[in-house]
């Protein structure tokens, strides 16, 4: 059962993962991999797709709605100052390397549409980033299985336990993460 649902909607599942934030989810279908219920290449392929989509969307966001949209938005407000920040100093390696900057994914494409960069060159950059992070992050999840079915004799048997386990610390983390910036803007 579980594998039909993996086979039918893992890969939208990853797309629509990966739109949004996506770290947890690619580990977890990076793992799914190894185990062989998605394909790699499909993973890292969906993981791409729904990056790109994702900050494309916020860049052009940014680019028409840009200040309208931040001031409805106060938990993005710290994160859009250290964005700005770092376009000053490293605007070509930040247009690349942003999501890998936790908690910054969803707000640094916001901001460089603000920006003046030139939507060709963010798209050019933003596409060679995505590609990275896809293939890295996948990989990783794909080498993590890798390393427990090494480290494990019977992995099959906790696989539920070690996806859910998963689940949970990319929770904590996002929770975690709410929480920080709705205190920071208490103490304002």
């Amino acid at each position: 059962m579980v594998e039909y649902y993996l086979h039918t909607y893992g890969y939208l599942a990853i797309v629509v993962g990966t739109f949004l934030e996506g770290e947890t989810i690619l580990i977890i279908a990076g793992f799914l991999a190894h185990r062989g219920y998605l394909s790699l290449s499909l993973v890292m392929l969906s993981a791409f797709i729904g990056s790109l989509a994702g900050d494309q969307m916020f860049f052009f966001i940014g680019r028409f709605r840009g200040k309208p949209f931040l001031e409805r938005r106060p938990s993005w407000q710290p994160r859009a100052k250290r964005a700005n920040r770092l376009l000053m100093r490293y605007q070509n390696v930040l247009i690349a390397g942003f999501r890998f900057i936790y908690g910054m994914r969803s707000v640094t494409p916001f901001v460089l549409g603000m920006s003046d960069v030139k939507t060709s060159r963010f798209v050019l950059l933003n596409v060679l980033g995505a590609a990275v992070w896809a293939v890295a992050i996948a990989t990783g999840g794909y080498l993590f299985g890798a390393a427990l079915e090494a480290l494990m004799v019977d992995v099959k048997r906790y696989e539920l336990v070690i996806v859910a386990a998963a689940v949970a610390v990319g929770a904590s983390l996002w929770a975690w993460q709410i929480i920080r910036s709705r205190r920071a803007l208490k103490k304002r």
